[in-house]
């Protein structure tokens, strides 16, 4: 897996401050194969090489998308535990050219009045589109 971290924080009061981890799969966890399905795992379970993972290093949590989406319904889609930076740093993400992650800078400032003491976890829908729980 390739992963790159990048730092983000407010352009202006630079109050709260972001720490991302960006991942995507290589052609080594392309090539795994199910031990029950017998196909290419990633791909039988939906993955494109479009997805990237983003994880929140502060929190823990992260969500694996397609970018190019809206950042705010992916958030809510799933539910996770973020920082305040988290909306306005994916949204950025989204318009970034991801072929080449290592490309990406380390820092970056967001012109963004968001602005929490906390994260949070957002709300989002109260049933997983996968499972219905």
């Amino acid at each position: 897996m390739q992963t790159i971290f990048i730092e983000a924080t407010q352009k202006e009061t630079k109050f709260n401050w972001g720490k991302f981890m960006v991942a995507r799969w290589t052609a080594h966890e392309w090539q795994r194969i199910s031990q029950i399905g017998h196909t290419r795992l990633l791909s039988e379970v939906g993955w494109t090489p479009n997805h990237i993972m983003v994880t929140d290093l502060q929190t823990g949590e992260g969500i694996i998308v397609k970018p190019g989406g809206f950042a705010l319904a992916d958030l809510e889609k799933h539910k996770v535990w973020v920082c305040p930076m988290f909306e306005p740093f994916l949204t950025w993400l989204y318009t970034q050219d991801l072929s080449d992650l290592d490309k990406l800078p380390s820092l970056v400032e967001l012109d963004t009045q968001e602005a929490a003491m906390y994260g949070y976890r957002r709300a989002g829908s109260p049933n997983c589109p996968k499972c219905g729980k």
